[in-house]
């Protein structure tokens, strides 16, 4: 069994210096810290959670908040939910999932409790009620996402305006100069969540930016809801030959309505959609994405917040850059005017 002595010599310092860095009870330079962390995760050491807790005076358990709300996609909730929970256990730490929808009032609850040492909060609005509350709380967070005044956070995100243009630019350079968002449910949008809201900035701008046409619709996650939203988006403007789709619960009843109203998918319409690889992936054909990196991005929320209850420094705002894969949903826009059917 790897003991504190052998982390101690195997990172060139003392046994003290080792207990200080994973009981926090004192300050250590950040170069030391880290050649300590490095050690533990050489050697596999597990230091008893109980004797650290106690030591510490930490419960060794972090919060994550989702709440659970309209609109939601609760599958993608989901990854980012067991990204954070493996990588929490590799630092000896368990997790709390909250999923009411108790705004600062459940925050507060949650500090008060002694329960937790930290949080990890999702689904961020750009004007979040939670963001004064997480500034005054007494214990170290961190958001998936990111509110308009992100001042005195730490927030980790996927660039989602650079997303929703990477979409358009796609398909700009295949020739296609109507395009349409395809984007969340209404409420999604009502409560200015930040990613829907920043994607479609990244949209909008990006089709100026390319002289296209660009259009936005909230969808809901009903088939009669697709067929009824398509089908009018395509009355009002039949010369859409792209659609960019971020909602991934219409990925698959969507091909199903393109073909319905004669579209065939991609010499007629083509299709990118902000998602997981695996949804894109599964599809017939598959989907032109923009990966959705959960598991990377719940990972360096734990790593954040571990870093920062250890007395380090971590950056304000990390946002992913988006990568897209081209696959078989989208090429050139067709040379043919199309109406609908």
């Amino acid at each position: 069994m790897v003991t504190i002595a052998d982390v101690a010599r195997h990172a060139g310092v003392a046994a003290s210096t080792v207990s200080y860095v994973l009981s926090g009870k004192r300050t250590i330079s950040t170069d030391t810290r880290e050649r300590v962390q490095r050690s533990v995760r050489a050697l596999g050491y597990r230091p008893n959670a109980s004797a650290r807790a106690l030591a510490s005076q930490r419960s060794n358990v972090l919060a994550l908040v989702i709440p659970l709300r309209t609109g939601m996609h609760v599958p993608v909730m989901m990854q980012f939910a067991a990204a954070v929970v493996t990588t929490a256990r590799r630092y000896d730490h368990d997790v709390l999932l909250l999923t009411a929808d108790e705004g600062s009032d459940g925050l507060e609850r949650v500090a008060q409790s002694s329960l937790v040492d930290a949080l990890v909060v999702m689904d961020i609005e750009l004007h979040d009620e939670r963001v004064p509350v997480l500034r005054e709380l007494p214990m170290p967070s961190v958001l998936i996402g990111y509110p308009d005044d992100a001042d005195g956070l730490t927030c980790i995100d996927l660039d989602f305006v650079a997303a929703g243009a990477h979409c358009v630019d796609h398909l700009a350079d295949l020739g296609h100069r109507s395009l349409a968002l395809l984007g969340t449910p209404s409420a999604v949008y009502e409560r200015q969540t930040g990613f829907a809201q920043r994607t479609l900035t990244g949209f909008a701008e990006a089709a100026e930016r390319r002289g296209v046409l660009g259009v936005e619709t909230p969808c809901e996650h009903t088939f009669d809801a697709i067929l009824h939203t398509v089908r009018q988006l395509l009355d009002e403007h039949p010369d859409i030959t792209g659609l960019v789709v971020q909602n991934e619960p219409i990925i698959g009843p969507l091909l199903d309505v393109l073909r319905r109203l004669g579209r065939r998918v991609p010499d007629d319409m083509s299709l990118v959609a902000i998602c997981a690889d695996d949804v894109a992936e599964r599809q017939v054909p598959q989907l032109s994405s923009v990966s959705i990196p959960a598991e990377r991005i719940g990972a360096q929320a734990v790593e954040a917040l571990i870093t920062k209850l250890e007395g380090g420094e971590v950056p304000a705002l990390t946002l992913q850059p988006p990568s897209l894969t081209a696959r078989e949903s989208s090429c050139p826009a067709p040379h043919r005017d199309l109406t609908t059917a």
